[in-house]
């Protein structure tokens, strides 16, 4: 675990091995979500990136027999 400093703007700086692992770029929007005590950061990915990321998801759904 990374730990960073707040500096007096507030601003913190991610650490470098944290921002190659989740592939994160200069100006990539990143969305903040606050949990109990945490804080949660989540990187906002282009939908275009997104495409197709689900298409191994298995989508049948089993159901019983006196069900339509």
């Amino acid at each position: 675990m990374k730990a960073v400093v707040v500096s007096p703007k507030y601003q913190i700086v991610i650490p470098k091995e944290v921002r190659e692992s989740m592939g994160i770029v200069s100006g990539q929007r990143i969305q903040m979500l606050t949990y109990r005590n945490r804080i949660e950061l989540i990187p906002i990915k282009p939908m275009k990136e997104m495409k197709g990321f689900l298409k191994d998801l298995d989508t049948e759904v089993k159901r019983d027999k006196d069900r339509i």
